[in-house]
């Protein structure tokens, strides 16, 4: 039985890549000569993976360090446009989260900066519904990694986690292959053979 629930967050709670894009943009068009236009479009096709995998698909052409160099400059505008102006949720995450945090403990595990899932609670005011988060960001380690470092820390017997990506359900089958992947089927991208499919936030609601 389901004693805790962790979810990743692009793609599965909201869809930042229209803000996201807009801030990389902005730092390429003042920071570099490359001409490259960050769209969402592009995001949604290498978002699940690191970082360092992100800019070194993005910014080929940069030596390594110049990549994590870029990155980094990416990130920070990024935290600071979606301060400003947030970005949109999945339907109904309010009301899911409300019923869920009085059945179980809720967690995030996300492959992305330091920060940004701090950043994504303060827009959301989802952190009274959140026991504990981490990402590479805060541990230098994988997704893998960082769902068994929750498990751990917490105790957990029979977690699930909610992602949205094949890079999710990798994650999750490396860090134990009888936790069940539960595939946001509206988010970013596509799995084979996930464990269960919701098509809607409220569909966990009837799941767990």
């Amino acid at each position: 039985m389901t004693d805790s629930i962790i979810f990743d967050v692009d793609g599965t709670l909201w869809d930042s890549t229209e803000i996201v894009a807009r801030a990389w943009t902005e730092v390429l068009a003042a920071k570099t000569s490359l001409n490259l236009t960050i769209t969402p479009g592009l995001l949604k096709s290498v978002f699940g993976r690191t970082l360092p995998d992100i800019a070194s698909i993005l910014f080929s052409d940069e030596t390594p360090d110049r990549q994590l160099e870029l990155i980094d400059l990416c990130c920070e505008h990024e935290h600071e446009l979606l301060r400003k102006y947030g970005a949109p949720l999945y339907p109904a995450w309010s009301q899911v989260f409300e019923i869920l945090s009085g059945r179980y403990p809720l967690f995030l595990v996300s492959n992305c900066e330091a920060g940004y899932i701090e950043t994504f609670l303060e827009c959301t005011g989802f952190g009274c519904y959140i026991k504990d988060h981490l990402c590479p960001g805060d541990t230098g380690n994988a997704k893998a990694d960082n769902i068994l470092e929750i498990i751990r820390r917490h105790d957990l017997k029979s977690p699930a986690y909610v992602g949205d990506t094949a890079g999710d359900y990798r994650a999750v089958k490396e860090a134990g292959p009888q936790i069940p992947f539960v595939f946001a089927s509206y988010g970013f991208g596509e799995v084979e053979n996930p464990d269960y499919i919701i098509h809607s936030p409220l569909d966990l609601t009837n799941l767990f």
